[in-house]
């Protein structure tokens, strides 16, 4: 997922601890009590195709906790080379394969153990051999410059401390016109320090959303336009906190593309 920056006010070394912990249960126990949905019934609401995600593993799908669907903005064309930050158990890295198809390629980084252990057991298992998946901070992939048409991301970017140097990557990640395209979490306000300073709060993606029009300006800061936003009414976190953080900051989802100028 992401490496945290000390310049930010949250304990960043507790919290990728916690976002670990979040997400190394997110993989194992996916059955397990969360603030977000996950999952099939989740994914459908949002917008992914019943035929969809029949062709993909069910294990990836059970741990998904994506908060948009965006594949429609991101127009993934057959052959193209796409990076998938903050991959998780993989689902959305064996859509964007499903789309690429055998010509093209998805390269799926994560900072979790686990996630990664069991995307790549069901890569194999299915025997994808279009996605290769590392272990990696999404602002500091190690990837070449310039090598890619896309790259996707689902609910991850509002977990990192350094949200512009996550957008700066992916800028550098990408070729001249290659798209961003993604969905998070964002807020209609800004939060009080009293929940931007809570690692735990950020771990279950409250925390760090970023007010909505900075966010954008962010993406566009790292030489990115964005094209398209939309609105990802059909998300809503299901806990107690969550949804009062939700009516009172006004925190949802938004999908949106961006291409590189």
């Amino acid at each position: 997922m992401t490496s945290l920056s000390a310049t930010q006010r949250v304990d960043t070394s507790d919290l990728e601890q916690k976002v670990k912990a979040m997400y190394r249960s997110v993989a194992l126990e996916p059955e397990g009590e969360f603030h977000f949905e996950m999952g099939r019934a989740l994914a459908e609401r949002l917008g992914y195709p019943s035929a969809q995600l029949d062709a993909i593993p069910a294990e990836a799908i059970n741990s998904f906790a994506g908060v948009g669907y965006y594949f429609d903005l991101a127009a993934l064309q057959r052959g193209e080379r796409v990076v998938d930050l903050g991959s998780g158990s993989g689902m959305d890295s064996f859509v964007a394969a499903l789309e690429v198809g055998t010509a093209g390629s998805v390269t799926g980084l994560d900072m979790t153990d686990e996630q990664l252990a069991k995307a790549e057991r069901l890569r194999s298992a299915a025997g994808v051999r279009q996605i290769a998946y590392r272990k990696a901070y999404i602002e500091a992939t190690g990837l070449a410059a310039g090598s890619f048409d896309a790259v996707i991301s689902n609910g991850v970017i509002n977990l990192a401390a350094d949200k512009a140097a996550v957008f700066r990557e992916a800028a550098r990640l990408l070729r001249p016109g290659g798209r961003l395209a993604l969905a998070d979490i964002v807020t209609e306000v800004q939060l009080p320090e009293s929940i931007t300073c809570d690692a735990t709060l950020w771990a279950a993606c409250i925390g760090g959303a970023m007010q909505v029009e900075k966010y954008l300006a962010s993406v566009e800061s790292a030489g990115l336009k964005v094209a398209r936003t939309k609105d990802n009414s059909e998300y809503r976190f299901i806990s107690n906190s969550a949804q009062g953080a939700t009516r009172k900051f006004g925190v949802k989802s938004i999908s949106l593309v961006a291409y590189k100028n």
